[in-house]
């Protein structure tokens, strides 16, 4: 780069200069330029507002509140509890806190790295395409080995499955996420790598004043001054997720420079409870009905009040704010740009519209027909017992790469399936079984209301794997469709043309 700046100068010194010398001089400039700039590092990054939707387990069952964390682009693990800038190639970190992170010292927050929180895994190309309880257990013990040998060693950390470190691996088999996300600077980010990593991370978790939602708000706040608040009137004086995350929310569309949009991540489709969508305080009394029977009986008078309040001011829909303002995810790990917010076919393009969707599940019902009349399934019914069955029946393992399998003994011999998103037909995998897991799995996504349904850039992936499934099956409906384009079946040779 030196030497060409140095022969720029050569020939822009010259006092005349020819028609072939100008176009010289013009070509290496810009030629610098485009060099210079394909150098450089990206100049932003971002920081999100992750809201976890809420499981059925401890307080969360009665609140419905889900949980909180922050998302970093830039700023990646040197540790589970130190912060430091990423390196070309890594996407970026998951920082949370807890009551009990469950560690041999009383830590305030763990960062995981990004692709380990949504999917127990570094690499996205191996993130599974089922979910289990038996085989996050087995991701949380490698994560475990690899990450937190310094800092995890009585039973209380590396057997007690209280110890919410667990959390931070796979989080998206036991719920829905959302993150909304706006872009930073890298001065803000070193800024607040030093704030975190000079500051003691000693736990002082409390439910009332210093909650998991108070630490993000915190943590946001560091960045954007003011930006995320509590609700104290429709969260009874708390702060919760679904606050942070609805006044950051307005913040940012406040500042149209800081580049708004939302991604989300669906629960892995498997044997797992389904989470629920967060809510307020005054949103849970108003729309569960163990609370709004009581009301109705003993305080009726404060009702309507409760109802006019979440109406009025706490109303707030993360699907929504997706659908509004989509994020172009590649990958399902990393924001590459902004779509166009106000263009209808982009938004289509990310959460699908009610007419794909029901073209796709029209085109199921056929495929699962064609896969009954060939002996592939019995029936309806075994799809929808099938993860069941499945887990029940098999041993999950991951390979030193990180892909996950399914072992399982039938009938007096040994057979494996592919887990992950790129080994479903690798060498080894079982394609009947795998055939028999993606209907499964296509079926319930299908079937599954917006928050709970991975987004049409994620599916239109999926479906493209069914095809390949079929094509070893010999099922013909399948992999001669393209919703949008064929409407109609026409038969054709059943040989396989794998």
């Amino acid at each position: 780069m030196r030497k060409l700046m140095l022969n720029i100068r050569e020939l822009t010194g010259r006092r005349l200069l020819t028609g072939q010398a100008v176009g010289t001089v013009a070509f290496a400039i810009v030629l610098a330029f485009l060099l210079v700039c394909l150098a450089s590092p990206r100049a932003y990054a971002d920081v999100g507002v992750v809201l976890n939707e809420s499981l059925d387990s401890s307080i969360d069952r009665i609140t419905g509140t889900g949980h909180s964390a922050v998302y970093f682009s830039r700023i990646c693990a040197e540790s589970p509890v130190k912060l430091r800038l990423c390196r070309p190639g890594e996407q970026g970190s998951v920082m949370s806190n807890y009551i009990n992170i469950g560690e041999d010292q009383p830590f305030e927050w763990n960062v995981a790295p990004l692709n380990v929180y949504l999917y127990g895994v570094e690499d996205s190309r191996h993130r599974t395409i089922f979910g289990s309880f038996k085989l996050k257990h087995v991701l949380e013990e490698r994560y475990r080995q690899r990450y937190l040998s310094a800092y995890c060693n009585g039973p209380s950390c590396t057997t007690s499955l209280k110890a919410e470190w667990r959390e931070m691996v796979a989080a998206t088999f036991i719920r829905s996420i959302y993150i909304f996300v706006v872009d930073t600077t890298v001065e803000q980010d070193k800024e607040l790598i030093a704030e975190f990593n000079d500051a003691p991370n000693k736990n002082h978790f409390n439910g009332v004043t210093w909650n998991c939602a108070d630490f993000t708000r915190h943590l946001i706040n560091t960045y954007f001054p003011h930006a995320a608040n509590p609700d104290y009137v429709n969260d009874f004086g708390m702060t919760t997720p679904k606050a942070v995350a609805r006044s950051f929310t307005h913040f940012a569309l406040r500042q149209p420079e800081l580049n708004f949009r939302v991604m989300h991540f669906a629960q892995v489709p498997g044997t797992i409870k389904r989470s629920s969508e967060v809510r307020a305080g005054t949103e849970q009394l108003y729309h569960s009905k163990k609370f709004l029977i009581p009301m109705a009986i003993f305080a009726d008078y404060e009702l309507p009040a409760v109802a006019a309040t979440y109406m009025l001011t706490g109303r707030f829909n993360p699907e929504r704010e997706f659908e509004r303002h989509p994020a172009m995810v590649k990958n399902t790990t990393h924001i590459r740009q902004q779509l166009d917010a106000d263009s209808p076919d982009e938004q289509a393009r990310s959460a699908g519209t009610s007419s794909q969707w029901k073209e796709y599940r029209r085109t199921l019902d056929s495929i699962v027909e064609e896969a009954i009349q060939d002996g592939i399934i019995s029936n309806h019914k075994e799809l929808d017992h099938f993860f069941k069955h499945f887990d029940d029946a098999g041993t999950p393992v991951v390979d030193e790469d990180g892909a996950s399998w399914m072992e399982i003994v039938e009938n007096g011999r040994s057979i494996r399936v592919g887990l992950s998103a790129d080994n479903t037909f690798s060498q080894g995998s079982d394609p009947q079984l795998a055939y028999k897991l993606l209907l499964s799995r296509t079926q319930y996504v299908l079937k599954s209301p917006k928050h709970r349904r991975e987004t049409m850039l994620e599916f239109k992936q999926d479906w493209t794997t069914l095809q390949r499934a079929s094509a070893k099956n010999a099922v013909t409906f399948a992999r001669n469709f393209i919703p949008g384009k064929d409407r109609h079946y026409t038969p054709i040779s059943n040989g396989d043309d794998d």
